[in-house]
């Protein structure tokens, strides 16, 4: 349920309205806008049938939501999200922001100098593997602990807010303390245990649709997180498992807009997984761009042949460079405009 207040509610009254509400047993969550303010209600809603909410001041109007996702719904907040990585990135508002790094770390010079060419080429966030879910037990697993220290390193010398995923609860606290953002893979998506576990620590988190999850699933997952404390969390289209094998996934293009319609959350979409082939990033990520997407995220390695892991999805760095010189056409055509830092570094906005 959602309250709508009046625009010249007191903050007196809106003190005891909130009162009110949680004298009943629900939560209550704040959204101001610029002339209204919603009050969610988090909880059993039966316990409000008693309460005459639209006697009590300030009140305007009650909703239900009938949506199963609560929190993550597009009508529980006013202005939509933005969720701020490190001291100076952010995905939302309008703003097209670019992701970019190695599937796995493997080496402190690979790394380096990954980093290096994404920034100079205007990315604004660093991805990069430490703990890797293989759908074989004897491929490359990641480097652990030791990759994290070497995210940690990257982040320090090249000015990168870095993200990587976390595959255990217990080794949330220790992700966190090396990067700025924590990945939840696909495989993962309904791991109940570890999305709590995720809403419980304040760092962004970037959620990635599961392969045969419906868009429903994926905001119930995001609901998870955020019911537990952490509101900061973005989403990802990175390709659905289909009977189509000409490519490793399909990307569910009209996610994007169904996304953005249901949900004040950042979007964002993977194009090199939902590809899985390097000559497939560009248009993918140009039709991400178009359906509305705030940011993309894209596999980049230095030699891309001896990549242990995706070297096939991955785009070597003069080949990134050159996609970063064409979105912004894209971005400026989709009403959007290119991350303060990436126009610094030389992209351009058309």
């Amino acid at each position: 349920m959602i309250i709508i207040t009046k625009p010249n509610i007191t903050d007196d009254e809106l003190d005891h309205l909130r009162e009110r509400i949680e004298a009943a047993g629900l939560h209550t969550h704040l959204s101001r806008g610029e002339h209204r303010t919603i009050i969610g209600c988090i909880g059993d809603e039966t316990r409000l049938a008693e309460l005459p909410l639209r006697s009590i001041p300030g009140v305007e109007s009650v909703m239900p939501v009938l949506k199963p996702y609560k929190l993550a719904s597009r009508e529980f907040v006013v202005n939509r999200t933005i969720v701020r990585i490190g001291e100076e990135a952010s995905i939302g508002g309008g703003q097209l922001t670019v992701i970019a790094g190695p599937c796995s770390v493997e080496n402190r010079a690979m790394l380096h100098a990954t980093a290096a060419g994404v920034r100079l080429a205007g990315a604004t966030i660093l991805r990069g593997g430490a703990f890797k879910p293989r759908s074989s037990p004897y491929s490359f697993q990641g480097l652990g602990r030791e990759a994290l220290q070497l995210l940690a390193e990257a982040r320090a010398e090249h000015g990168l807010p870095v993200v990587t995923e976390v595959l255990d609860t217990r080794d949330v606290d220790l992700v966190a303390e090396h990067s700025d953002m924590l990945q939840v893979g696909a495989r993962n998506m309904q791991n109940y245990a570890l999305l709590a576990e995720l809403g419980r620590v304040q760092r962004p988190v970037l959620l990635k649709r599961g392969l045969s999850a419906t868009i429903s699933e994926l905001l119930m997952s995001a609901e998870y997180i955020m019911a537990h404390g952490n509101h900061n969390v973005v989403l990802c289209e990175r390709g659905i498992r289909t009977f189509e094998r000409a490519t490793r996934n399909t990307l569910d293009v009209s996610a994007i807009p169904v996304l953005q319609r249901e949900t004040h959350l950042p979007v964002i979409v993977d194009p090199s997984h939902a590809g899985g082939d390097a000559k497939l990033v560009a248009p993918l990520a140009f039709a991400a761009i178009a359906a509305g997407a705030d940011g993309l995220i894209i596999e980049v390695h230095p030699n891309p042949e001896v990549a242990l892991s995706d070297g096939d999805q991955s785009l070597d760095i003069p080949s990134f460079a050159a996609l970063m010189q064409r979105i912004p056409a894209f971005a400026a055509a989709a009403g959007r405009t290119m991350s303060p830092r990436a126009v610094l570094r030389g992209v351009a906005v058309a």
